[in-house]
């Protein structure tokens, strides 16, 4: 590792890799809100909304590994490319069919699938453009600046794709999406992965399966952690089903939720944009104590306390999610290899993706049969309690950092 870090903005492929991801994060953002908006005024019924909720979760859980592997077997960017257009077209054809009219449920579903597909393939070939068009000592601040992008998004979506909605309608909101995906794939003709080895043998699609899978199981810091990416997601779900029906009941109010909800948003990008700022001499410690942090707001909640002091819990909470996460993937990408680095990144994704609804989905009965405020100490617990029991492995604390870079 160099001394001499390199400015990351002078990188010409880093600035088309923040430009282009920077779209799809957006892009992605506006989907959820538009889609719900739009089968709500289609049909008003919640059976029909969550069909087509469901419709694109499931190939993201059914295929993100295949999305691993195709991301360590081909050119990452054609794989984000694919991908990113397969979004875009998807979205196209929703916003064609509002706007003729029309509306078919089995329709939405159909596309909505497609979506899925393309988050499946998509996802995994982030750390693997980041890992070719960044050096290592840059690294950590392209990281910071690609989770400020998506925390942004994250933040501001909604609200853009609420507002198109009203103004000029769901269809539109679609095609403005699918153009948004569409000039995101666009940007990766520019950026360019170093080429596979061509002289070891292509192996079948199913042992590079495997073999993806052995690479995580033999690195127990990182199937360790990803168990607390669960468990932290899990949580977060959670608080998202529970955190408005507190802050309705006890807090003052919705504009309470939003207050408390947009401190999170703010303490996520916070989080990634000071990461690259400061200096991690153990990496996976910082990311196992940072992870704990998210204890605060189920905490806060449960109790609850006042509405400022809800708002800073989940403030502090994300920003140790934002730091997490780009401390996390900048680790990742330095210690496995270039050729299982989107395999690994696709079990992440997984555990993530997976573990999320989880939450959503059982927060609400459990809250029913015994309130709200058992289910989120004990998911404050077991945050804490897998975190710390990721600290103690000796594989966890010996791991240790690059140098600062700017």
């Amino acid at each position: 590792m160099t001394d001499v870090a390199v400015p990351v903005f002078r990188l010409p492929g880093f600035r088309r890799l923040l430009t282009g991801r920077s779209l799809s994060f957006l892009a992605t953002a506006l989907v959820p809100i538009a889609l719900t908006l739009a089968v709500i005024n289609a049909t008003g019924s919640a059976g029909d909304l969550g069909l087509v909720l469901a419709a694109e979760l499931v190939p993201q859980l059914a295929l993100l590994p295949v999305g691993g592997v195709l991301a360590d077997r081909f050119p990452a960017q054609r794989v984000a490319f694919a991908a990113d257009l397969l979004r875009g077209v998807a979205q196209l054809a929703i916003g064609t069919e509002l706007l003729l009219g029309f509306v078919r449920i089995t329709d939405l579903v159909v596309l909505s699938a497609v979506t899925g597909v393309g988050i499946a393939f998509g996802t995994p070939t982030m750390s693997p453009l980041v890992s070719a068009v960044v050096p290592g000592d840059a690294r950590l601040a392209a990281n910071g600046h690609l989770g400020v992008a998506r925390g942004i998004a994250m933040v501001a979506g909604p609200g853009i794709a609420g507002v198109l909605v009203v103004t000029v309608g769901a269809g539109w909101s679609f095609i403005v999406t699918g153009v948004l995906f569409g000039a995101a794939a666009a940007t990766l003709r520019g950026v360019r992965t170093p080429p596979r080895d061509a002289s070891a043998p292509p192996a079948s699609f199913f042992r590079e399966l495997a073999d993806g899978w052995r690479e995580v199981r033999a690195r127990s810091w990182f199937w360790t952690n990803l168990v607390g990416h669960a468990v932290a997601n899990l949580a977060a779900g959670a608080l998202m089903t529970l955190g408005p029906l507190i802050a309705v009941r006890s807090l003052g109010g919705e504009v309470v939720w939003v207050v408390i909800y947009q401190a999170g948003m703010a303490g996520l990008v916070v989080g990634a944009l000071v990461a690259p700022r400061l200096r991690f001499g153990r990496p996976l410690v910082a990311t196992s104590v940072c992870g704990g942090l998210f204890a605060l707001p189920l905490l806060a909640f449960a109790v609850p306390v006042a509405p400022w002091a809800a708002a800073v819990a989940y403030g502090v909470g994300m920003l140790g999610v934002g730091t997490l996460n780009t401390v996390w993937q900048t680790t990742m990408q330095r210690l496995f290899p270039p050729t299982a680095l989107a395999r690994a990144d696709s079990y992440d994704a997984l555990l993530s993706f997976a573990a999320r609804p989880l939450g959503l989905a059982v927060a609400a009965p459990v809250a029913g049969l015994i309130g709200v405020t058992t289910p989120l100490i004990a998911l404050a617990v077991l945050v804490v309690v897998v975190h710390l029991a990721i600290l103690a492995l000796p594989d966890v604390r010996s791991i240790t950092g690059p140098r600062r870079s700017r």
